[in-house]
């Protein structure tokens, strides 16, 4: 079996790529003068160039006389962010830095990560997204549309890049961004390049070996189709047979261009995201944050709780409410996880309630999805189940009552679903039972962490999907852990990057859960179930070494990992200016 050099090394390699040449030395060689450096993000150092690099490149006159180090400047830039009016402002001035000099932009985002990361991501990003088109200033990545599937080629190749550039790609077609549902290219590229930040900042994903891909199939939000402004294809979304011909062009032109990159998928809708994974997951590395990233982050936060119970996998009994894409997803995890401690397929997947809109998933219900099916309770088993007057389901109160779950997971957005009656009924059977809601932003979460630990009596194990101040209750504080899925994907990718795998395995998503989980002490009362988001670089290290090690294990790796914490150290690129020459 053939192997190749692991990105460590091959970055090192001399070649031309985005207007400049990467040196063996780390130097950066260019043959761009004048404004056209300083236009140019990844070359760009402000006033941090030298004289010696101001004559050479072109740049006397074109900037003040001081030379300042990267540090006085992202001094300057915390100090013009902290007088932003407000996060969405603060993303616009991020946005902005990140257009201009990309070392500077994951410098300061460093230095400030978990007082940063939900503006230039979850939640402020969908606020940025919603004005996408009306603060459009410069583009971000590939826009490539449905309507032009012929042009897809033409525009990967105008991109200037080779087969050995990139080790990323993340796209997306818009339809559910974050909870504010379908906004169009604005959605798509926003999110893309948002995505791709956290990749970048979290685990040292080189930006200049990264695409950021707006699927323009349409949109059917009318606010944009009757927006003058919009950017973006006016005409409703595409789907069927076009829409796979689009996503199948998308997909060879990206694999094609850039053999063994890795493919992200993100904020498609639940028609597509689940069969759109499916049809490429065996062909090629491919990942979908919001199925497996959430699924693995909740798994990760679940172990935790299992510890703390005493309660093992197989033992579990799990209420899912909100079946949708996210809910199913992390389902199934949990599913695996429960095979793996002993359990036959069928005995975990009959351990799960999945109830949606339309209460608890019966199998004599009409209109379920395709990956709803397996979770689908037989009709015959609820006969005398409680029904709701209205819509003549079987609600959460019903099912939790019935049940008695140790696990209740909510992603269903609807604030206040878990209600004091239906938590304190859990409660009453489980010694500590495991609830978490992880709905964002707050005004979709089920119940506030507050609510949830006094309601049990300080007993419930409690993570959510947003941040959370701890909660002190009898004296005891207790840290609440984000299931932020920002602990794990960067990881992976960085993994799958180092490993050069083949695809993304159930064992690598499985791997990269328990290394998260390995790094929250739990043995303590009251601790997270989580590491802190604080700790991100840190946490996506462990996480691909984890990865990297699962790829070999499996023989998905393509290159050889003699030492893959070595490795992955290597391979993490760092925000800091290199010395820039004229070619």
């Amino acid at each position: 079996m053939g192997k190749t050099m692991a990105p460590g090394r091959r970055r090192r390699a001399t070649r031309a790529r985005r207007g400049f040449t990467e040196n063996p030395d780390g130097s950066y060689t260019t043959p761009g003068r004048g404004l056209e450096v300083l236009d140019n993000p990844l070359l760009n150092k402000g006033t941090a160039f030298t004289p010696a690099e101001r004559e050479e490149l072109g740049l006397d006159g074109l900037l003040p006389a001081a030379v300042e180090t990267l540090e006085e400047q992202a001094g300057r830039a915390y100090a013009q962010y902290l007088a932003q009016p407000d996060d969405l402002r603060g993303n616009i001035y991020l946005t902005a830095l990140q257009d201009r000099n990309e070392v500077l932009f994951y410098r300061l985002l460093g230095d400030h990560l978990p007082e940063m990361l939900p503006v230039v991501y979850d939640p402020t990003i969908a606020r940025a997204i919603e004005g996408y088109s009306h603060e459009y200033r410069r583009p971000q990545g590939l826009y490539l549309s449905v309507d032009d599937v012929a042009g897809i080629e033409r525009a990967f190749s105008n991109l200037g890049l080779g087969a050995g550039d990139v080790d990323l790609v993340v796209a997306s077609d818009a339809e559910e961004i974050l909870g504010i549902g379908d906004w169009g290219v604005g959605g798509g590229a926003g999110i893309a390049v948002g995505k791709l930040a956290v990749y970048t900042a979290a685990a040292g994903i080189d930006p200049a070996r990264v695409v950021a891909v707006a699927l323009d199939v349409g949109t059917d939000n009318e606010k944009l189709l009757n927006d003058p402004l919009y950017v973006g294809n006016r005409h409703s979304r595409v789907r069927g047979r076009r829409y796979d011909d689009f996503v199948d062009a998308y997909v060879s032109a990206a694999t094609d261009r850039f053999p063994g990159a890795m493919l992200h998928w993100e904020d498609f809708g639940p028609s597509n995201a689940r069969r759109i994974l499916e049809r490429y997951t065996g062909r090629l590395p491919t990942f979908n944050d919001d199925m497996q990233g959430t699924g693995a982050i909740v798994l990760a936060a679940m172990l935790g709780a299992a510890r703390v119970s005493g309660t093992p996998m197989r033992d579990q009994r799990i209420v899912v409410f909100g079946a949708g894409t996210a809910g199913i997803g992390i389902a199934d995890q949990l599913r695996d996880a429960m095979v793996r401690d002993g359990l036959r397929a069928q005995e975990a997947v009959r351990r799960i309630w999945a109830v949606d809109r339309q209460g608890l998933l019966t199998d004599d219900m009409s209109g379920l999805r395709d990956f709803q099916i397996p979770y689908a309770r037989p009709a015959s088993e609820v006969t005398g189940w409680l029904r709701d007057a209205r819509e003549n389901g079987i609600g959460l109160a019903e099912v939790v009552g019935r049940v008695h779950p140790t696990m209740l997971l909510g992603t269903s957005t609807a604030h206040g679903a878990f209600t004091e009656e239906i938590v304190r009924a859990m409660a009453a059977a489980v010694e500590r039972p495991v609830v978490f809601p992880i709905s964002n932003p707050t005004s979709r979460i089920e119940a506030m962490p507050e609510d949830l630990i006094r309601w049990t009596g300080g007993r419930a194990l409690v993570a959510t999907g947003i941040p959370v101040a701890p909660v002190t209750h009898d004296g005891l504080t207790h840290v609440i852990g984000q299931a932020n899925n920002a602990l794990l994907y960067p990881g992976l990718g960085l993994g799958v990057i180092v490993s050069r795998a083949r695809r993304v395995s159930d064992g690598m998503l499985q791997a990269a859960a328990e290394a998260v989980g390995s790094l929250a002490d739990v043995s303590t009362p009251g601790a997270s179930l989580l590491p802190p988001v604080g700790d991100l670089r840190e946490v996506s290290a462990t996480v691909a070494v984890a990865v990297a090690r699962q790829a070999a294990a499996e023989g998905l790796a393509r290159v050889d990992l003699p030492d893959p914490v070595q490795q992955v150290r290597d391979a993490m690129w760092q925000p800091r200016y290199r010395p820039v020459r004229g070619s």
